[in-house]
């Protein structure tokens, strides 16, 4: 395939549909549901997400993560406070997920404010990690710059002989819930026509279920 090929990449949707009297008066209760659909379909890492936030330049970035848990209050995810996105959202706590299952024809769309965990919930959290994983949250600087990958390796093998097989939580590292204030369903459907299905919280913190032009 070459670039001017591009324009003519085409693909008719016709999977499913869904309409506004048939989801969850709730969003995050539907957000499971679509999720356990994704997972019983064998889609890999159902749970990849894109995560956008919001630069002092006022600049838009995103960057693919993993959300690892969706409770009633939101959606959960891991980082560095000390990186990039941990910058940007302790200067701006907004930002906006964004799930995509092609296989299923469907994406996903949530945005909110965001809070971080308290220490215990990531102490928890941090403790169940693979410990390579564990130690890696110990060398990597996230986003800063590096001499080397050496360097890095360098860094892994230091923290691995200090804390031994129980290395603790570095304290700039921890969980982020986001808080939906919109929440958007979309799968697609034929000609283009596809079925979006938008969430929006109202002043007494209850959800309006709308249909928007696809």
């Amino acid at each position: 395939m070459t670039p001017s090929d591009l324009a003519h990449l085409r693909k008719n949707y016709s999977l499913s549909s869904l309409s506004e009297e048939e989801v969850d008066a709730d969003p995050l209760r539907q957000f499971k549901h679509w999720f356990a659909q994704a997972f019983d379909a064998g889609i890999p890492e159902p749970n990849v997400m894109t995560l956008a936030t919001v630069g002092e330049n006022g600049r838009p970035s995103a960057r693919i993560v993993l959300v690892k848990e969706a409770d009633a209050h939101g959606l959960i995810f891991f980082t560095h406070y000390e990186s990039r996105k941990g910058h940007e959202l302790a200067q701006s706590p907004y930002a906006s997920l964004l799930f995509h299952w092609i296989a299923l024809e469907r994406q996903v769309r949530i945005e909110g404010a965001v809070e971080k965990m308290t220490a215990a919930y990531n102490d928890a959290y941090f403790e169940a990690r693979p410990l390579a994983s564990k130690i890696s949250a110990w060398a990597s600087q996230q986003s800063a710059v590096i001499q080397s990958r050496a360097a890095l390796e360098a860094r892994f093998a230091h923290f691995a002989e200090r804390f031994g097989e129980h290395p603790p939580r570095p304290p700039a590292w921890g969980g982020y819930r986001l808080i939906p204030d919109a929440v958007e369903f979309w799968q697609g459907r034929p000609s283009r026509l596809h079925d979006r299905i938008q969430y929006t919280r109202t002043a007494d913190a209850h959800w309006k279920i709308a249909r928007l032009a696809p």
